[in-house]
């Protein structure tokens, strides 16, 4: 039997092996194609990045070192099908350095602050007490969510991408990124109401 021809099909593969040659590109030294990728790809980066660390200016900040990390490590990069997986990961993963960090300066700065009184006033303590208490406020915002369903819609309404490019960059099934997708919004509405 012949390969599926369909014109959505033939698009998702057009566009992985698009994405592909143009990481080959990089891979050779070529500036422009990594101008191109970023072009592509650099909104559903800072969706998927915002998804995790909730915080715009570090998911802009984590956007521009995963391109530069492609830029650097492009020889790495094997030709799979999966471009944006990789693409992803890398993301994925200064997250978690990001996050890292940002809880040892939080950890840090509450023992500062203990040592010196133990009293928050806004406004009157380090910037990263500051940070961590807006941080706070929008953590709780946003604890009626999961993270699947968290990443689903920043990738959605942030990233820009379809659903049916969210389930395939992810490797979770249509239907599950659908699912997360209009209960996170149901989720936000209500609390939104209430």
């Amino acid at each position: 039997m012949g390969r599926d021809r369909t014109p959505r099909r033939a698009a998702e593969q057009g566009s992985r092996s698009e994405y592909d040659r143009l990481l080959l590109r990089i891979k050779g030294g070529d500036r422009n194609a990594l101008k191109e990728l970023y072009e592509e790809t650099a909104r559903a980066v800072y969706g998927y990045s915002l998804s995790i660390c909730q915080n715009p200016q570090d998911a802009e900040e984590i956007m521009q070192d995963t391109f530069l990390r492609i830029w650097q490590q492009a020889d790495r990069y094997e030709a799979d099908g999966k471009p944006m997986a990789w693409i992803f990961t890398i993301a994925r993963n200064f997250c978690y350095m990001r996050l890292r960090r940002q809880n040892a300066r939080l950890e840090d700065s509450l023992e500062e602050l203990q040592e010196g009184g133990g009293v928050w006033e806004p406004g009157k303590n380090s910037p990263e007490i500051e940070q961590a208490a807006e941080r706070q406020a929008l953590l709780a915002a946003m604890t009626f969510l999961t993270p699947e369903e968290r990443q689903a819609i920043f990738l959605h309404v942030l990233g820009g991408m379809k659903h049916r490019e969210i389930a395939e960059q992810t490797g979770v099934p249509l239907s599950t990124v659908l699912s997360r997708y209009r209960r996170g919004m149901e989720k936000l509405r209500q609390n939104l109401e209430g």
